[in-house]
């Protein structure tokens, strides 16, 4: 069940027109789910797993690109504070849980702990059991409690993760995304491999499943990400509030300073 190695043979990639267009489509059937879901009150957790580089954070970008952000948000938790450190390990995850109406998509969670934190040696050996022992039942009790979750792990092969690795490094605008526990994912390839396979075993249960998501292409990617997300939300399309602009009422002739008294940006875009 580990990411594979990547063979010679190399799979076509999706074309950039007819992606676009069906990315388009699939976002505004987001648009209409998300209404449902304000609507009827659910609730709905999507999980973003995956190896470094497999493209989560490119999918959850598309997926949030056109969603209310009253109702929908990420959760991108950095490191634990020292406080966090002595809770209990789900702690400082259930409390940013959706809401009613709400979606909450998590770039990276508490699958921390059964990937980097027990490769990098971050957790001891204990710590690491219980979570393992621990998390189906969590899972479990978001699920009787109505807690729509959805799990999703992006696989790439290892050529294509240490070439969009090496593309950071000269690309001013994403050489932030380039850490040293990054470039550590390729010589632990092998130990992320068996980490995963470990974390699968335990985890992909009936009540939230785990859904591989071929990610060496990143379109496709994203667009079987949506596509799937949609599949798994029982919305219904609403038709919207009918809309009725006002008359514009006419000018009060109200005295106001002259405009040269403002402070404007200087105009760059003019220069262009």
């Amino acid at each position: 069940m580990s990411d594979k190695k990547s063979s010679k043979k190399k799979q076509k990639r999706v074309d950039k027109k007819a992606y676009e267009k069906e990315l388009r489509r699939l976002q505004t059937e987001l648009v209409s789910m998300q209404q449902w879901i304000t609507a009827s009150g659910a609730r709905v957790l999507v999980i973003f797993e995956g190896r470094d580089a497999a493209g989560k954070g490119g999918a959850i970008k598309r997926v949030m690109q056109y969603l209310n952000p009253r109702s929908a948000r990420v959760v991108a938790l950095p490191r634990p504070s020292e406080r966090e450190k002595g809770q209990w390990y789900f702690q400082r995850y259930i409390e940013r849980l959706p809401t009613t109406g709400e979606i909450v998509l998590m770039d990276r969670s508490w699958y921390n702990r059964a990937g980097v934190e027990k490769v990098m040696g971050y957790c001891t050996d204990e710590e690491y059991d219980r979570f393992l022992a621990q998390v189906p039942t969590v899972e479990q009790m978001l699920v009787d409690d109505g807690i729509i979750v959805l799990k999703y792990w992006y696989s790439v092969s290892d050529t294509e993760q240490e070439k969009r690795f090496r593309s950071r490094l000269n690309d001013p605008m994403r050489r932030w995304k380039l850490s040293e526990t990054d470039l550590l994912s390729i010589t632990k390839w092998e130990d992320y491999s068996s980490a995963k396979d470990a974390m699968f075993d335990v985890t992909d249960h009936e009540a939230a499943p785990w859904w591989t998501i071929n990610s060496d292409d990143k379109r496709a990617a994203r667009i079987n990400t949506i596509s799937h997300l949609l599949s798994q939300i029982p919305y219904d399309r609403l038709d919207p509030d009918e809309v009725h602009f006002p008359d514009r009422p006419a000018a009060a002739g109200t005295v106001r300073p002259p405009i040269d008294d403002h402070r404007f940006v200087p105009d760059h875009a003019g220069s262009l």
